[in-house]
């Protein structure tokens, strides 16, 4: 297994991780950095990554199929060891978001990023990056984005250290790909998914066009609307649900 490379700052834990894992780097690799100043969300989004969140990037083996399914697996693991260990209860927000629901309006606790690359080491790496908002002081987020953020340390008394946190994370993530990559396991990870996931039965829109109600998740990871035009699948894309 791969060792723990931390950095105090970082442009970014995922792209680091990502030269790491096409260089070699064996399964198990984590990079972690205290603060990143170029974080990457998805569909080309930032990520603010000030002092007091988690930051790591997580080298494992790519499962041979349902890749389509690890962010939303490590999403439904993540959101279970945190409530399992802090007593908060994550919703899976598609496709990679961890949103508190039930103390006010959501707000976003973590994101998963995953990048599926070439290694020669594993052959076909998943590179997992997660950030999880931990004690970081609310006016350290930028100002747009403060009203929708949470951090485990407005939920949980004592705030958790950071390492502590940490290995729950790589523990959590580790296990959702090793479930997928086992018999049956596409199943038992979509069942997680879809017990946690976030909508069902709201309207959504999709990119700020293509408009719907929720309905269900799909056996590759597809969301499901029901639109005036009939059924469709949405396999990419920004969504936004509305109350």
């Amino acid at each position: 297994m791969g060792g723990r490379e931390f950095r105090a700052e970082l442009p970014s834990t995922q792209t680091e991780a990502i030269r790491r894992a096409r260089e070699g780097a064996p399964a198990g690799t984590r990079v972690v950095a205290r603060r990143q100043t170029s974080g990457l969300g998805r569909l080309d989004h930032r990520w603010a990554s000030p002092d007091g969140g988690l930051y790591l990037s997580l080298i494992l083996r790519a499962p041979r199929s349902d890749a389509s399914l690890v962010p939303l697996a490590v999403g439904a693991r993540v959101g279970r060891a945190l409530a399992e260990r802090f007593g908060v209860h994550p919703r899976l927000k598609w496709p990679n978001d961890l949103l508190i629901v039930d103390r006010g309006p959501p707000r976003k606790l973590g994101g998963i990023l995953v990048d599926e690359v070439d290694s020669t080491e594993l052959g076909r790496a998943s590179v997992i990056g997660i950030g999880l908002n931990v004690s970081t002081p609310p006016a350290a987020f930028p100002p747009e984005v403060r009203s929708r953020v949470v951090t485990l340390g407005q939920l949980v008394d004592p705030v958790p250290p950071l390492e502590e946190v940490e290995e729950l994370v790589v523990r959590a993530a580790s296990s959702a790909v090793e479930t997928l990559g086992s018999p049956g396991g596409a199943e038992t990870i979509l069942a997680e998914c879809r017990a946690v996931l976030h909508g069902f039965g709201h309207r959504a829109t999709v990119d700020g066009t293509l408009a719907g109600v929720i309905t269900a998740l799909g056996e590759e990871g597809e969301l499901w609307l029901r639109t005036p035009e009939g059924p469709v699948a949405v396999r990419a894309g920004d969504l936004v649900v509305e109350p």
